[in-house]
């Protein structure tokens, strides 16, 4: 089911209206019962691998708990290879065929290869299985205790507004949530409704629009000029952050409504002044469990300097196919890597290029020019994450310093039509790309509303009309924006 369908319009009000009807001791019910019916809506058999996987891990748990010692680890080591396992099923299993019969066919042993399933990927699978995960890792670090209520866990597993995209939870602050008494409250609901029309308003009236650019234009890069590339990738960057953090605002103040506090999954990433700091405020969530899980296990920073860089490395591109069984997440993530690496290594150099140019001296400046690097190096490596293979990405990458020759020559000498180049996606007119661009600063501008005043806090001191009003207009406009096509999913349902 899809945040910004009819069917969620109904599913909402009616599931959050028997929560509170229902006495706080039984409401892990209906929620559950809610969650298995949200999830069933895309393909219902697969619920049973939900099942499958909250009960071994549910058991684990409790098995590591009573245990001591290689016995301990073993049933951890047993659930993580039992999620893995399915999760490299259905994810990366017809990817690994395909590059090992790749492989076979070049060192000439044609007539050998392995069969292709035609399976479908599960919903959100790289989602409930991180979820899960983090639990039995976090009882068998005892931070938290095995949880006996297999409808509490599995609700914890399920909590249907953020099952298929996150924010990816610790047991530590979910799982006691959904035992806790909430009576509601309209303040908190009101929050957590304007939060969600907030999301929504992302999601349909700015990535939605965005998607009818980059579309065709990464689907089809040799048909356009280098200009239209460089429009295509600054609106990608743009349209995945509002439908990813758009779907992050709906989770979260669907889950404030209830009483119950998700974690913030995005910080304001493109005012970031590096790509470490990118990471600390990009799907939080994620880069918090590589952190925590993979990175400090494989000894983060306090190993040598060689085996440091491995670990950064090593663990982006994990990240990378985490992401999609595809070469092009893993450049991606390896990109990410190789940008904190390169960081370190030219440090000292930046900084006394920097304190040479006098660059420090002007705060204003240098605080520009980090942010815009870190922006272009970040939109850079979206475009290995959007293109459909490496040859387009390549593509793509190299036609991008042309850009701004091409339009000043395309103008200088009128040899084409100038509003021919701003054809995109075969729309006849101008107009459309200077809507999206207004979308993006709009965009931009809530945002830099938000981080300094907040806007709902502004939306307070107005009057009652005027409130209405704001949220009349923000409804029409995203109404207007669906009009009668179909809801589409969110970029990061296909992870």
């Amino acid at each position: 089911m899809l945040f910004n369908s009819l069917q969620f319009l109904i599913f909402f009000p009616l599931v959050t209206g028997i929560y509170f009807l229902t006495p706080y001791r039984l409401r892990w019910i209906p929620l559950l019962i809610a969650s298995c019916i949200f999830y069933m809506a895309f393909i219902p058999v697969y619920i049973l691998i939900l099942f499958f996987t909250i009960g071994i891990d549910y058991f684990a748990g409790i098995m590591i708990e009573k245990s001591a010692g290689k016995k301990r680890k073993l049933y951890l080591v047993f659930s993580i290879i039992a999620n893995i396992g399915i999760l490299s099923f259905f994810k990366y299993y017809n990817f690994f065929s395909s590059n090992v019969n790749s492989l076979l066919h070049d060192l000439g042993f044609i007539t050998h290869s392995l069969p292709l399933l035609s399976i479908i990927l599960p919903i959100g699978l790289s989602f409930h299985t991180f979820q899960a995960m983090s639990y039995t890792i976090e009882v068998y670090r005892s931070n938290q205790k095995a949880e006996r209520h297999l409808g509490i866990y599995s609700l914890y597993v399920m909590f249907y507004p953020q099952l298929v995209a996150g924010p990816i939870e610790r047991p530590q602050n979910l799982l006691h949530q959904f035992r806790e008494k909430y009576d509601f409250d309209s303040t908190l609901a009101g929050t957590g409704l304007k939060l969600m029309l907030w999301g929504l308003f992302k999601k349909i009236v700015i990535a939605d629009q965005l998607a009818t650019l980059t579309t065709p234009v990464f689907n089809n890069p040799h048909s356009y000029p280098a200009i239209t590339l460089l429009l295509a990738a600054v609106a990608f960057s743009f349209q995945i952050f509002c439908d990813f953090s758009g779907y992050s605002d709906i989770a979260i103040g669907a889950a404030k409504v209830m009483g119950i506090t998700l974690m913030k999954n995005f910080d304001y990433p493109y005012i970031s002044k590096s790509v470490s700091e990118f990471w600390k405020r990009w799907h939080i969530s994620l880069s918090t469990w590589f952190k925590d899980y993979l990175y400090i296990s494989l000894g983060g920073n306090r190993v040598s300097v060689p085996r440091w860089y491995f670990n950064l490395l090593f663990v982006f591109l994990v990240s990378g196919l985490w992401h999609g069984a595809n070469w092009t997440f893993v450049a991606w993530g390896a990109l990410h890597g190789l940008y904190l690496i390169l960081s370190l290594v030219t440090s000292d150099i930046r900084k006394r290029i920097g304190t040479f140019t006098g660059i420090y001296n002007i705060q204003w400046l240098h605080s520009f020019l980090q942010i815009a690097s870190t922006y272009i190096l970040v939109t850079i490596a979206w475009v290995f994450f959007r293109a459909n293979s490496l040859n387009d990405a390549f593509y793509i990458i190299s036609r991008l310093p042309y850009s701004i020759k091409d339009l000043v020559i395309t103008i200088h000498t009128r040899s084409a039509s100038f509003w021919n180049l701003w054809d995109i996606a075969h729309f006849n007119t101008i107009y459309y790309v200077l809507l999206i661009l207004l979308l993006i600063s709009v965009m931009a501008l809530m945002h830099s509303l938000r981080l300094r005043t907040r806007i709902l806090d502004t939306l307070k001191t107005l009057p009652l009309a005027g409130r209405l009003f704001v949220y009349y207009a923000v409804i029409m406009i995203i109404i207007y924006s669906v009009g009668d096509k179909p809801p589409t999913e969110f970029i990061y349902f296909q992870f």
